[in-house]
């Protein structure tokens, strides 16, 4: 099955058409930056141009870094407020014209790693977290799929993700070293809460991670995301081969 997946991400849209049997990109992503944050209107009009880019007219799968329930955003940490409470998966879709299925990006690169990636055919528990403008987070057990808020977990008196997301070491200057250091205490603080037989790191800094991997010490096997920074886009068009996805972007 053929579905364009969206990965919609604090600094850009990106998305490709995806084989879901495979797994592969059909063709190279195409790549909005958003240097503000989006309004929701804007933002599917956004979408809408990645659709316009490929001639796109079939389902699409969208990852959106927030809290979905029944194709509604109720969270917006990183992008525009005006989020909160937005029908996103019916604004995507009128905006294009496409069945659309509407998923937390987390999730999303967590179904494609497991099905295609560092996860693929362990039947344990395990956790992926994207480390990028903040922290994505979604737990697997068994092939069941949670989607969770770990970003947000308060650590060290704040929102975990603003001392250990991707986008920190960055505008604080910090080594791979120092920054390494408050991830190590933070994924120590999940083992002990969740209790994952692997971690998966995703994000566009797993493809640096051999700068970093050396500093974390954690008693569950530690991977890097296979797919890199296609995780998402890869995982959203899954999500969008589901049935059931279909049946509710109706």
């Amino acid at each position: 099955m053929k579905i364009l997946g969206i990965d919609i991400g604090g600094s850009a849209l990106k998305g490709a058409p995806v084989d879901t049997d495979t797994g592969k990109m059909l063709a190279e992503r195409f790549r909005i930056p958003t240097p503000e944050r989006l309004t929701p209107a804007r933002m599917g009009a956004a979408i809408a141009d990645i659709a316009a880019h490929f001639k796109w007219k079939g389902p699409i799968g969208v990852g959106f870094p927030g809290v979905i329930e029944r194709g509604r955003m109720l969270t917006s940490a990183n992008l525009h407020p005006a989020f909160v409470g937005c029908a996103g998966q019916a604004l995507f879709a009128k905006a294009t014209g496409c069945p659309v299925a509407l998923i937390n990006d987390a999730a999303a690169a967590g179904l494609a790693e497991m099905k295609f990636g560092a996860g693929r055919n362990f039947q344990g528990t395990a956790l992926l977290l994207t480390l990028g403008t903040g922290v994505g987070s979604v737990l697997f057990h068994r092939g069941q799929i949670f989607p969770c808020e770990l970003g947000h977990l308060p650590f060290k008196g704040r929102d975990a993700e603003k001392h250990v997301a991707a986008s920190v070491r960055k505008a604080k200057g910090l080594s791979y070293a120092e920054w390494a250091g408050r991830l190590d205490q933070y994924l120590h603080l999940l083992e002990r809460v969740l209790w994952p037989e692997m971690i998966i790191l995703g994000g566009g800094v797993s493809a640096k991670h051999a700068k970093f991997f050396q500093y974390l010490h954690t008693r569950a096997e530690l991977k890097a995301a296979r797919l890199l920074n296609g995780a998402g886009i890869v995982g959203a068009a899954l999500h969008a081969a589901e049935p059931a996805a279909l049946r509710a972007a109706k």
